[in-house]
Parts: structure tokens; sequence; C-alpha cells
């Protein structure tokens, strides 16, 4: 297995220990360290599709591998969120939505010998969620060093926290958006693939 590859394996792996870490609020500074390791995996995202492109180490495999690797952590990032009351249970749907529908069309394009590559906006999307996520885990760990008294800040945490509350609502909502947009103009480029299906 070449370097890429080990990557999104490991970017996988990494998914289970920030599931842990998000929902095991009795582990001190458990926002941190699943923010550490969120950041770690959208690193190994990166570095991954670097080192196969530059070394033409691109396989069936990382193909596959990869895309499933960015969906399972960031779905599993955001079903954590909605079990904390951190988001709606709608953000997640309309994510899942988009991801089914990206994948259904490139299974139909493979089908008719065609590979799908990833545009602009798909990368975008993928900022966005990362960003999104990045700023939920460092604002929700800033409240949880108030609630232990890290912070003297105690005094003005309902103000803090409904400020919060709204800032993750935009970053989300926002990611969202540009999950939506990405999806349309995904299947808006590539709808030749659905109207030849017989």
């Amino acid at each position: 297995m070449n370097t890429p590859n080990k990557l999104t394996i490991i970017r996988i792996i990494f998914v289970p220990f920030i599931v842990m870490f998000l929902l095991i609020d009795k582990i001190p500074h458990h926002f941190l360290f699943a923010e550490l390791l969120f950041i770690a995996a959208a690193v190994t995202d990166y570095y991954d599709g670097k080192i196969a492109r530059k070394n033409g180490l691109i396989t069936d495999f990382g193909k596959f591998a990869d895309p499933l690797a960015d969906k399972i952590l960031v779905i599993s990032v955001l079903a954590c969120f909605v079990e904390l009351h951190l988001t709606s249970s709608i953000l997640i749907i309309i994510v899942l939505a988009r991801e089914f529908m990206v994948t259904s069309l490139r299974l139909v394009a493979v089908e008719s010998g065609k590979v799908i590559a990833a545009n602009i906006w798909g990368k975008t999307k993928t900022v966005s969620q990362i960003v999104a996520v990045v700023t939920v885990l460092t604002t929700e760990y800033f409240l949880e060093l108030i609630t232990m008294g890290l912070l003297p800040l105690m005094k003005w945490y309902s103000q803090i926290s409904f400020g919060v509350e709204i800032l993750n609502a935009v970053v989300l909502w926002f990611s969202v958006l540009m999950t939506v947009i990405s999806g349309v103009i995904y299947i808006k480029d590539n709808i030749q693939f659905i109207k030849t299906t017989k």
C-alpha cells in the first residue's frame, strides 16, 4: 500500500476517536482533543492527494477510498453535533442527500466508462465544511474552559453562549449552502450521464 492510501486509511481510523472525544464529555478538554484529531485528519486529506498526484501514485483504491474517507469524517462529526444539540438534524439530512446524489451520479458515469473529476465547487464545499467543524469545536472548547473555571468569564456565560450559538449556526449553514450549490453544479455539469441511461 502506497503512502497516499495509508494516509487515507489513517483518516478513517481517526474517526472513532474523534467521535469518542466528542461524545464523552467526562474527558477533560474533550473538544480540544476532538479538534486536534479532526485537523490532523484534514491534513492527511490534503497531503494524500498532493503526494498521489506529484508521484504518480493514483490508484483505483485511492479514487474510491479518499472521497469515502472524507464523507465518513465529516458526516460522523455532524452526527455528533446533532447528538450534542449543536445543530439541527435537517442539516445532516441535506448533506447526506447531496452525497448520495453525487455518489449515484458517479456510479452511473463509471458504468458508462467515464470518471467524473472533482471540481472547484466540490473543493470549496470540503473547505467550508472543515472550517465550520473547526469553528464549532473551537468555540465549544472556549465554553468548556469557562465552565471548568479556567477562564474568568462565568458571569457573562449566557451572553457568550448565545453569541457562540449564532456563530456556529452561521458557519454550519454556510457550509450547507456550499454543499447544496456544489451538488447542483455537479449534477448540472454531468446531467448527460443521467439522460443517456436506459
